[in-house]
C-alpha cells in the first residue's frame, strides 16, 4: 500500500529491507501496520500495564507505567512525523515496541539485572526489546517472534554496545559504521525524551516529592507556568499543573518541527540515503537543548534520587538479584517453559525470564521463594 503524502525521504514499502522470513503482503493495510498491530497484541506488550515508569505500580493508580507512557509516545511520535512528512504508522510501531524488553521496576530493575549479567555479556533492555520481537514471542506457526519489518527493529535498536552490534549482522552494522537510523527511529528517540521528561514532572508533582516552588525555577517549566497564572490567575492547582505541562510539551514540538526542517534543508536531504549519510537531523535548537538539559538534571537530583523513590528502588535491585542468584544455583525452580533454554544458556535464560516479569509477579516470585510460609 503506496503512501504517496511521504518525504521522499521517509521509509516506505518501497525503500525498505522487508521482514526477515518472507510473508504474503497484507491486503487491506500496510506492512508497517501490521508490524503495529502484532506489537499491540503480543504478551510482552501487555505486561507493560504492570511495569514501572518511576513510581512502582501499586504506589496509585494515576502514575505513568511502561504501558501508559508507551502509548503517550506514540501519540507525540506521530503528530510530529505528520508534520514533517514522515511515516507514522512506523512510529507508532516503534513507539509502542521500545520498552518491550525493560525490566520490572525500572531502571532500578535495568540495573541490577545488568550487574548480575556482567560475567555473561550483560543486559540491554534495547537489545532484550529486540530479543522479544525477534525469538522470544511465540505467536505464529513458521517463525519465531513477530516477523517485524528490518525499519521497526532498528529503530527498537535505539543504542548497542559495538560487542553486541558484531553479532547482529546488517541491523548492528550501523554502529560499527557510524550511520544514522532512519528520521522516524530518530523521531521516535526525541518523542520518547519528550514524554518521559514531562510526565515525570506531573508524576513528581501529583506524588508530592517535587514542588511548584522548585519548578519555578526551571526555564522549560517557568515560562509556561508564568502564561498560564497570567491568563488564568484562579485556576486551581491541578489545572495550572496541566495547562502548564501541556504548553510544554507543545512548545518542544514545535521546536523540533522547526529545527528539524532547518537540518534537512541544510544537509540537502532528500532521500532515505541521505539520511543514512547524514549526522543526527531530528533535533531541537540548542536554546531548547539547553532547557531540556536543565530540566533532566533537575528531575534526576530532585526526583529519581529523592530518597523516598531510592528506598524503592534499593529494595527493587534486592529482589532482582536474589532471584537471578537463585535460579543461578538451582535453574530447576525456573517454571517448565524456560527450563529448556537454561540447558543451553542458563543466565541468559534466566536474564528472560526476569525481564519479562511485571512488578507485582516479581514480588510474588520473590515471595514464594524466599518468604517463609504464613503456618510458620
Amino acid at each position: 500500500m503506496a503512501d504517496t503524502t511521504l518525504a521522499s525521504y521517509g521509509v516506505t514499502e518501497a525503500n525498505s529491507r522487508g521482514r526477515r522470513h518472507a510473508e504474503p503482503a497484507p491486503e487491506t493495510r500496510s506492512e508497517f501496520q501490521r508490524d503495529r498491530d502484532r506489537i499491540i497484541h503480543c504478551n510482552a506488550f501487555r505486561r507493560l500495564e504492570y511495569k514501572t515508569q518511576v513510581f512502582v505500580n501499586h504506589e496509585g493508580d494515576l502514575f505513568r507505567t511502561r504501558l501508559t507512557h508507551s502509548i503517550e509516545v506514540a501519540q507525540i511520535g506521530r503528530s510530529l512525523a505528520r508534520a514533517l512528512s514522515l511515516n507514522e504508522d512506523l512510529v507508532e510501531a516503534i513507539a509502542l515496541s521500545h520498552d518491550l524488553g525493560h525490566t520490572p521496576f525500572g531502571h532500578a530493575g535495568q540495573d541490577a539485572l545488568n550487574e548480575c549479567m556482567g560475567p555473561h555479556g550483560g543486559f540491554e533492555h534495547n537489545l532484550q526489546s529486540l530479543r522479544i520481537v525477534d525469538r522470544l514471542e511465540e505467536r505464529y506457526a513458521t517463525f519465531d517472534g513477530l516477523n517485524l519489518m528490518h525499519e521497526t527493529r532498528e529503530g527498537i535498536l535505539k543504542h548497542c554496545s559495538l560487542p553486541n552490534a558484531r553479532q547482529l549482522g546488517e541491523l548492528g552494522a550501523r554502529f560499527l559504521e557510524g550511520r544514522q537510523p532512519s528520521l522516524e527511529a530518530q523521531l521516535c528517540n526525541l518523542a520518547d525524551a519528550i514524554a518521559y521528561n514531562n510526565h515525570d514532572v506531573d508524576d513528581g508533582l501529583r506524588a508530592g516529592l517535587i514542588s511548584l516552588e522548585q519548578l519555578e525555577a526551571i526555564e522549560a517549566f517557568a515560562r509556561p507556568c508564568a502564561e498560564v497564572r497570567s491568563q488564568y490567575p484562579d485556576l486551581t492547582q491541578r489545572r495550572l499543573i496541566h495547562e502548564t505541562v501541556r504548553r510544554m510539551i507543545n512548545a518542544q514540538a514545535i521546536d523540533l518541527i522547526t529545527q528539524t526542517r532547518s537540518n534537512l534543508t541544510t544537509h540537502g536531504i532528500a532521500s532515505l540515503a541521505d539520511v543514512h549519510a547524514a549526522p543526527p537531523l531530528i533535533a531541537f535548537s540548542l536554546p531548547m537543548q539547553a532547557q531540556q538539559q536543565q530540566l533532566q538534571r533537575f528531575l534526576r537530583e530532585q526526583l529519581y534520587w529523592h530518597y523516598q523513590v531510592l528506598r524503592e528502588m534499593s529494595k527493587a535491585k534486592r529482589i532482582i538479584r536474589d532471584l537471578f542468584t537463585l535460579l543461578m544455583d538451582d535453574p530447576r525452580l525456573l517454571p517448565p517453559q524456560h527450563q529448556e533454554y537454561a540447558h543451553e544458556d542458563r543466565p541468559r535464560a534466566i536474564a528472560d525470564y526476569i525481564a519479562g516479569m511485571t512488578d507485582r509477579y516479581a514480588l510474588k516470585e520473590h515471595r514464594r521463594l524466599f518468604a517463609l510460609s504464613d503456618a510458620q
